[in-house]
């Protein structure tokens, strides 16, 4: 009899969303989302978690901004060849483990142990962490050094009961997150952004003008004044808002791309999710077009 692992990964979603964390479905097997605009749609409401486990053993992801989680990444090489470069090719030093250990040694703290921690299906471990309270930190890629990435706000782990490519993730500490260290925040807290000049978005000068350039003003307003932690959410409702009057012919897409990726930037929002993020946004609101009379 063939093995269903649609009830395991039911329970593994509403486990994880029983602790206050957003899920949504990965395809089966694989890391990658199985719905578009999936940190807008990770949920923890057992209704809508339990009907579309039901439909298909998804995997589960986990929305770590939505979810105030900064889960440090600790990778393994994936080949042979995969070597440390030479600022950590140091003796003992073979994965991302490792090169946080180095780190606690630099710094003068302990390894990061007591803590919500999980074994990746590749031998890696994925440290959950409580995001610090008064700043939105994002994902990062080897910030921390080799090996080592990042998940906060605008990205999603692969939770544990998931399998990819026949391999499990498990957890290994089942402890409540600890607070994210203090010496960790700061290192991965983004550098001050200089002062950014506003794009200047051409707009038609018939009567339309002013509607248009208050519905500019007032998503740009949305994306800006969006506290941490939902401002990815913001730029999404923005861009569909926006999406809306592309679709309808009121306004240029490049144009409204480039007001709201000035927007993101102003707030911090990295490149390539704020990018993502808009696509998706114009792609749902040009589903219903609307048009300003002249």
């Amino acid at each position: 009899m063939t093995h269903n692992p649609a009830p395991a990964l039911l329970s593994a979603a509403l486990t994880a969303a029983e602790r206050g964390w957003p899920v949504f479905p990965l395809r089966p097997g694989d890391k990658r989302p199985a719905v578009a605009a999936w940190e807008q749609r990770a949920t923890t409401d057992r209704a809508r978690i339990t009907r579309c486990w039901q439909a298909g053993p998804y995997n589960v992801g986990l929305a770590t901004g939505p979810g105030r989680l900064v889960v440090v990444d600790l990778d393994t090489p994936k080949h042979p060849g995969d070597t440390p470069p030479e600022e950590w090719a140091l003796p003992g030093v073979v994965d991302g483990a490792d090169v946080l250990a180095v780190l606690c040694e630099r710094h003068d703290q302990p390894f990061p142990t007591e803590t919500y921690s999980v074994r990746t299906g590749r031998g890696g471990t994925h440290l959950y962490f409580t995001a610090p309270a008064g700043t939105e930190l994002r994902n990062t890629s080897g910030r921390l050094g080799w090996k080592i990435d990042t998940r906060a706000a605008g990205g999603y782990v692969v939770a544990p009961g998931s399998t990819v490519a026949d391999l499990p993730y498990t957890v290994v500490h089942d402890a409540p997150p600890a607070p994210l260290p203090d010496w960790l925040a700061e290192l991965l807290r983004p550098a001050p952004l200089p002062p950014q000049q506003p794009v200047a978005v051409p707009l038609v000068t018939d009567r339309r003008s002013a509607y248009l350039r208050r519905a500019l003003d007032g998503e740009r307003a949305r994306v800006t004044g969006a506290p941490p932690g939902e401002r990815n959410n913001a730029l999404y409702l923005a861009a569909v808002a926006l999406g809306q009057l592309v679709a309808g012919g009121a306004l240029a897409e490049d144009e409204v791309t480039a007001w709201l990726t000035d927007a993101a930037r102003q707030v911090g929002q990295g490149a390539g999710e704020t990018a993502r993020t808009i696509r998706s946004g114009l792609r749902a609101g040009a589903q219903r077009p609307r048009t300003v009379a002249a």
